[in-house]
């Protein structure tokens, strides 16, 4: 999810789709091998291999055989973004745009176990946890964009800033949470778990008690007019 993106609305292209798809499966199959055999052990034609693409291919998607595994960790964060740009086109507010977090479009179910075997390699391999603290440093400007977009305020606010970083700590933590706890097939789903947590993150970006939103400094965060920065008018 590097740089900021565009207005883009829509479906992507065909041959995007099928780039996606392919990013995907090489991510799939690179965290299946990192499991079996070891990060150490795997090498990027292990993983070629088992996706059916070309070490070529592969490497022209990626950079290095840990970045395989991206694609598991921005397809939540692209979905968030765009249902929060969406919501925002409609000229709701962040507490709305999450009121359904835990519906299933937020979660690709097929690549749940695979998100948190990859969370869990990240704890004891360097390589791979520098791969999901990249993904979230990068996500953490593409969010500031969409909420600087959606309430006309500038990306370099430092509350637009604040905000993006309080969101975007909220699904790294929540994640990792999920992640790391016992298995316990009773326990909430991960998408139980980022609606809880977003919830309560949009009671403290989001207050509904006027008060409390003074107290804060900034009025709520929902569509308005554009202000000056320099004037706050």
């Amino acid at each position: 999810m590097a740089g900021r993106p565009g207005s883009r609305t829509g479906r992507p292209p065909l041959t995007e789709r099928r780039r996606e798809a392919t990013r995907m499966e090489i991510a799939d199959e690179a965290v299946r091998l990192f499991v079996t055999q070891g990060v150490a052990a795997t090498t990027a034609e292990d993983i070629a291999a088992a996706a059916g693409v070309s070490t070529r291919t592969l490497w022209r998607y990626f950079r290095s055989k840990e970045e395989c595994a991206r694609p598991l960790l921005t397809a939540g964060m692209d979905l968030i973004t765009e249902r929060l740009r969406a919501h925002w086109r409609q000229g709701g507010s962040l507490a709305q745009a999450f009121a359904n977090a835990d519906d299933p479009g937020l979660v690709v179910a097929q690549h749940v176990e695979a998100l948190r075997d990859l969370v869990r390699l990240c704890r004891d391999e360097p390589g791979l946890r520098a791969v999901w603290l990249e993904t979230h440093f990068d996500a953490e400007a593409v969010f500031a964009g969409v909420i600087a977009d959606g309430t006309e305020r500038s990306e370099r606010d430092l509350v637009v800033r604040l905000e993006a970083g309080m969101l975007n700590a909220a699904l790294r933590v929540t994640v990792e949470d999920w992640a790391l706890r016992p298995d316990d097939p009773t326990g909430p789903s991960l998408g139980e778990s980022l609606a809880h947590a977003l919830r309560t993150m949009t009671r403290l970006l989001d207050p509904e008690d006027p008060g409390a939103a003074a107290e804060l400094g900034r009025k709520p965060m929902v569509h308005r007019p554009a202000t000056d920065s320099r004037t706050g008018r």
